[in-house]
């Protein structure tokens, strides 16, 4: 086999946004032989993520991905993007990390005779996170910080507020890729990050208040409303400022909690507690990890009350995520519990979106599947359950369901 005829190809281009599908072809191979792809990419904190899978070249030597069927390895099955969903970790549950969108995350993809094992063809994905002319401006005002995604082009445009997950510091792929879609998004910080405390004792609502009142100041943004989306920890944090925050028309809740969590809430002379957990109810897999999906309770349960967060008070719409084999906790449970109290309050202002198979980091499309890692409340690893192909397929879905719920109740607010 003459090697230099041998070509691996990403199509339409080696450079994309990181939400985006690329096709991964493979030329000059000798008809029919087995044939390994491999990819691998190396994080920010350094964690290398591997996937494989072996493919068979057809009758005029070639191995097209949205086409192939893959016989084995880290999937099966025609999956356009396999190699890059079902990235793993070398290191047991690492999250993969991005710290800086300025520059893109490099996918190697390599092809390996069947035979010999011998590298035959390589080429690197660079998956970028902002688009020409989008501007990614630090933010220090008042006490806020954060960072804030401007998209190119004339304006205004709608605000979001992205908030993310319980663990600290600032995580900014999903804010830019959806600034890329014609947001402006503040990927907002709220501990552990620069000057913020590093383990608050409590949350303080005004924060988030001043955050909502300086991203509709901006001249780049359009009101008369803004949207929220939220994540894990957030999602709490989320339901609470639409319920106590004016300027807020659209609210994204992925697999959060209707009660306050871990820390106790304030705002002006109001103080909501922590869902106390239920110790007993928390388990250990069989491979030693710890699951936390039973260890809180129903919040509407009148012992619990006073955690639970008064949605009944918001105006906005909301879009609730939830996947049914979420290990962190039980999402699902909380979403409809949420949906109860609006319905029972005459309010249809809601929907309410669920994913089989699909576990508690519901991310923008093709981050790689994490199915366990360190959580900064419980002080281990635990599980956070979902199956691969079924949590990758969600991903992709519910990234086109938030831009269109942002789209059509932002570009119509009233608030």
């Amino acid at each position: 086999m003459a090697f230099s005829q041998i070509r691996l190809k990403i199509l339409p281009s080696v450079r994309c946004l990181f939400d985006k599908l690329v096709r991964v072809k493979v030329e000059g191979l000798a008809p029919h032989r087995p044939v390994e792809l491999r990819s691998k990419l190396v994080d920010d904190r350094g964690v290398t993520f591997r996937a494989s899978a072996m493919y068979k070249a057809d009758g005029s030597g070639e191995v097209d991905v949205c086409r192939a069927p893959s016989l084995g390895g880290s999937y099966t099955g025609v999956e356009p993007m396999g190699l890059f969903w079902a990235l793993a970790p070398d290191t047991p549950h690492s999250k993969l990390l991005k710290k800086n969108v300025l520059s893109p995350t490099l996918v190697e993809i390599e092809a390996l005779s069947g035979d010999t094992g011998e590298v035959l063809a390589s080429e690197t994905n660079e998956r970028g996170y902002m688009t020409e002319g989008m501007k990614r401006i630090p933010v220090k005002e008042g006490r806020i910080r954060g960072v804030l995604f401007i998209p190119p082009g004339k304006g205004p445009f709608s605000g979001i507020v992205d908030l993310y997950t319980f663990g600290g510091g600032l995580t900014e792929p999903r804010a830019s890729l959806l600034a890329n879609k014609g947001f402006v998004v503040l990927a907002l910080a709220y501990y552990g990050y620069q000057d913020l405390p590093k383990n608050p004792k409590n949350l303080d609502l005004e924060y988030f208040e001043e955050a909502v009142n300086f991203l509709r100041k901006r001249p780049e943004v359009k009101g008369p409303g803004i949207g929220i989306i939220s994540i894990s920890h957030s999602g709490g944090l989320a339901l609470t400022m639409s319920s106590f925050l004016s300027g807020i028309s659209a609210t994204v809740c992925i697999n959060g909690c209707n009660a306050n969590t871990v820390i106790p809430l304030h705002y002006k002379d109001i103080i909501m507690p922590p869902l106390p957990p239920i110790l007993k109810n928390i388990k250990t897999t069989h491979s030693g990890l710890v699951d936390i999906r039973d260890a809180l309770p129903d919040p509407t349960l009148e012992k619990n009350r006073a955690s639970l967060i008064p949605i009944e008070r918001a105006s906005c719409q909301f879009l609730f995520a939830v996947s049914e084999d979420d290990h962190n906790w039980n999402s699902s449970l909380f979403a409809h519990k949420a949906a109860a109290i609006l319905r029972s309050h005459g309010k249809e202002s809601f929907q309410v979106v669920s994913y089989p198979k699909a576990g508690h980091f519901l991310e923008v499309p093709h981050m790689p599947y994490c199915p366990s890692g360190f959580h900064a409340a419980v002080g281990s690893n635990v599980v956070f359950g979902g199956e691969p192909k079924a949590h990758s397929e969600a991903q992709l879905d519910l990234w086109e369901r938030v831009q269109e719920f942002f789209k059509s109740h932002l570009d119509k607010s009233t608030c």
